[in-house]
């Protein structure tokens, strides 16, 4: 039996290098997506390759269609088939909402709205034709409720609740999943611009009292793809250690 492939976009760091470790330790063949990062992906991908793991490291900038689209085409001439897309590369912006430039706030649509988009353009004809696939989006909890001078990045990550929601609707026929993964405060470099006392005022009004980890959104992705996750989609996993109910 084949093993289970996954595209896993903005997978060199963070979130995503630690659903790429866990996919590929569950013995999942994981395409490695990086844009600016290859070091990171380059050496993530050996480590993972000395464990015995299938992995391909594979190149795009996710708000160019163009790149996407030759992306999934390498992804499937090497793996023959693609069941999970996991769309997490994205980018963050913190300020006042008086001070957003429309450049920034195209910015962050390109990546995190536009990129989904893309890939997930790039990947249905192929989902279509085998009518099995699933479709993870990576948002977060400023989706769910809004943060302040995150005004920007809480509207792209609202759009792909909005996104997984209807399309799940849309491709449910086609035994195609779609859901959503809406992570709290996680311990990430898109979060190391914030302060001690920030991160402090953010564990207290977390009633788990503490910050999560990159491993625990990727548990939240691996239970979605597999199969004890089948009659899951359109929904909204939100590990955030209680910060939002």
């Amino acid at each position: 039996m084949a093993k289970q492939s996954i595209l896993i976009t903005g997978a060199s760091r963070g979130i995503g290098a630690a659903c790429a470790r866990l996919f590929a330790e569950e013995g999942w063949a994981v395409a490695v997506n990086y844009h600016r990062s290859e070091r990171e992906a380059l050496a993530l991908c050996a480590e993972l390759e000395r464990k015995g793991c299938t992995v391909l490291p594979v190149k795009a900038d996710v708000s160019n269609p163009q790149d996407v689209q030759r992306m999934v085409d390498i992804v499937l001439d090497n793996f023959c088939q693609l069941d999970t897309l996991l769309c997490n590369a994205g980018i963050g912006h913190a300020g006042l909402f008086s001070d957003l430039s429309y450049e920034d706030w195209r910015s962050l649509f390109a990546v995190n709205v536009d990129g989904a988009y893309h890939c997930i353009q790039a990947a249905l004809p192929h989902f279509l034709s085998r009518k099995q696939g699933s479709v993870l989006l990576v948002s977060s909890m400023w989706g769910l409720v809004g943060g302040s001078c995150e005004v920007a990045y809480s509207s792209t990550k609202a759009a792909l609740i909005g996104l997984c929601k209807a399309l799940a609707k849309e491709l449910g026929p086609s035994n195609i999943r779609v859901n959503c993964i809406a992570p709290g405060l996680i311990d990430t470099d898109m979060n190391g611009n914030l302060t001690q006392e920030d991160r402090d005022s953010l564990c207290e009004e977390t009633p788990l009292g503490c910050v999560g980890t990159p491993r625990n959104v990727a548990d939240c992705a691996l239970f979605l793809a597999s199969d004890r996750a089948s009659f899951f989609t359109g929904q909204v996993l939100s590990p955030n250690g209680g910060f939002v109910i």
